[in-house]
């Protein structure tokens, strides 16, 4: 159910349900895929988790832009800054913590809008910690659908790294005529550690900054000549599924006093 399409009064008496505020962002994705592929894929996400919801719970529109600052090396991205990044997110939160709501998640598709986002929650609930019926929670979807994605048979790469396999898979899936295949390429660097992973084919154990066009000359990472259609749709629905499933729990989730 879009909140958009409702009046203010109909807002009032819904305030009792889980908002989700789709985050996205506008920022290259290789030579191969288009601008906007954050904000497709989390529109589409987005869109299969309300058609399994029904009314159970609320949609906002996704928010396109997102601090993509490591990104502006390459022509056509749109960033804002992080500070800017948390103070838009803050001021949302606070707009829906003023209407009544007192379950906000934001469903994340980009991750240079993890940092800020986590600030931005952060900031939100310790200027409520009054209200103990308050939960506002962000989940990025590889992340909270980690698992279900590595499940997903013939893909060759487990983790999403940028403009990949997966990613390409899902556009492909969802706007194919987007997809520039016979461009697809990305950056694969062999570097030697415990606890650092450049270019994103696991998960690395210390955080280390890196803007894109000092790891990949394409902004591109991973293996996205690897990608299908039927990988894309595969990933979708694992995604919206876990995505669901953390809805419908949410939504149950109860008061929270001291003991």
């Amino acid at each position: 159910m879009q909140l958009g399409e409702k009046s203010w009064p109909e807002a009032h008496e819904l305030a009792d349900k889980v908002v989700v505020l789709p985050l996205g962002s506008f920022e290259q994705h290789g030579h191969h895929l288009p601008l906007l592929t954050d904000t497709l894929i989390c529109t589409e996400i987005a869109r299969r988790a309300e058609a399994a919801l029904g009314d159970a719970v609320l949609f906002l529109p996704v928010l396109w832009v997102g601090a993509s600052d490591h990104h502006r090396a390459f022509p056509g991205t749109i960033s804002v800054s992080n500070e800017l990044y948390v103070a838009l997110l803050c001021d949302m939160i606070e707009s829906l913590i003023g209407s009544g709501f007192r379950k906000i998640f934001l469903l994340n598709a980009h991750g240079g809008n993890i940092t800020p986002g986590r600030m931005a929650i952060y900031r939100a609930q310790m200027r409520h910690k009054d209200l103990t019926d308050l939960w506002i929670a962000l989940g990025t979807w590889w992340t909270l659908a980690a698992d279900a994605v590595a499940a997903v048979p013939e893909l060759q790469q487990l983790v999403v790294s940028h403009a990949c396999e997966q990613e390409t898979s899902m556009i492909l899936c969802l706007r194919p005529e987007l997809v520039r295949r016979e461009l697809a390429t990305g950056a694969n660097i062999p570097f030697e550690s415990a606890f650092y992973c450049p270019d994103f084919s696991s998960p690395s154990r210390v955080d280390v900054p890196r803007a894109f066009d000092q790891l990949s000359q394409t902004g591109a990472f991973g293996h996205p000549e690897l990608a299908t259609q039927e990988k894309g749709e595969a990933l979708f629905q694992a995604v919206a599924e876990q995505v669901v499933s953390f809805l419908r729990e949410f939504a149950t989730w109860p008061s929270l006093t001291p003991q």
